[in-house]
């Protein structure tokens, strides 16, 4: 019979190793699986047989080490705005596991059940659910009743010290609308059309949906190069002189320098946005740190419908973004957790 110490030296790759096995898959053979449940059966002191991750919110069951890296995940996986929170929280979920939680084992095999923040893999979320729940795990005995155990695949980061997998990067694909912009391009008159060009070019430049831009122009200036605002927004995407300035565009009546700065400007706020298009053209009107303020698109009638009008053209809610750009806005959590209220 396996103790619970050599049951942990296994997931540290020490014990099985001594004894002539090189993996864990080699471990759970039949010949040896038996002992090995057996073993997690047989010391379910280390956690209580049937507890639910519910009751244990505080891991005060766990050894500090475990109940840091459990803590630490825990607040990764709830993160929206790092893209590698989730597979971070794995890293931990892995180094958690090789200690011996079972905690850690279903956790992160509920990662792998669902594929985040690292590749979708049934076989490894069975395997991890299997062997958590021996251990008296109650919510991965409930996943057993949804998944099958069919090999004895387990992700290597559970035996040795390596990172886990990383999933792919997720694809945002663009509903299938026609935006309203198209039909306002259709019918701009002839005196007006040379603007496309230029847009059409720069945008390919800078990497940013001609369309979007487009319809910024249109609510901006109405493609009107020679427009003024009250606030001294100047050209055809009515940049104020801070913003000229900051995007190194020496004359906003000059179309090309306005156009290229304004895009730039359109660039950075997607990627300090994260693509999300409604929060870059509220911060367009109103600026960023308006939109940090507020968490969200600022009350002020005017931004509210700014982003209204260009919404209407341009309905798509997400663009793509260039991550190196900038680092995303420090307000963007407290902005999604609001968004969900």
């Amino acid at each position: 019979m396996l103790t619970l110490k050599q049951v942990r030296l296994c997931f540290q790759n020490l014990w099985f190793k001594r004894q002539g096995f090189r993996s864990l898959k080699n471990l759970l053979q039949p010949r040896f699986l038996g002992a090995l449940l057996a073993a997690f059966l047989m010391t379910a002191g280390f956690a209580r047989a049937g507890y639910s991750s519910q009751e244990l919110d505080t891991y005060d069951n766990e050894p500090p080490v475990i109940k840091d890296l459990l803590m630490r995940a825990n607040v990764l996986v709830s993160d929206e705005v790092d893209v590698d929170a989730a597979w971070k929280a794995a890293d931990m979920y892995c180094q958690a596991a090789r200690y011996g939680s079972a905690e850690a084992v279903y956790r992160l095999g509920m990662l792998y059940a669902f594929g985040r923040g690292v590749p979708e893999n049934r076989d490894y979320a069975a395997n991890l659910f299997g062997i958590a729940s021996t251990h008296g795990h109650y919510e991965a005995q409930q996943m057993l009743e949804t998944i099958e155990i069919k090999t004895s695949a387990t992700p290597p980061c559970v035996l040795d010290e390596v990172l886990p997998e990383k999933a792919p990067a997720p694809v945002i694909m663009l509903v299938e609308v026609t935006p309203e912009i198209d039909k306002y391009v259709a019918n701009l008159p002839k005196s007006k059309r040379w603007v496309l060009r230029l847009v059409n070019t720069i945008s390919k430049w800078y990497k940013v949906d001609e369309k979007l831009v487009l319809s910024i122009i249109s609510v901006e200036s109405n493609f009107e190069n020679v427009a003024t605002s009250h606030k001294e927004a100047q050209g055809l995407m009515q940049l104020i002189p801070d913003t000229a300035e900051r995007f190194n565009v020496k004359n906003a009546y000059n179309a090309a320098q306005n156009i290229k700065g304004g895009v730039a400007y359109l660039r950075w706020l997607l990627a300090y946005f994260k693509g999300d298009v409604a929060l870059t053209v509220a911060a367009y009107n109103a600026g960023e740190g308006a939109v940090n303020k507020y968490k969200g698109i600022p009350p002020f009638a005017e931004t509210k419908l700014y982003v209204k009008k260009v919404q209407a053209r341009y309905p798509y809610k997400m663009h793509a973004y260039d991550s190196k750009i900038t680092a995303p806005s420090p307000a963007l959590n407290a902005i999604r957790a609001k968004q969900r209220v």
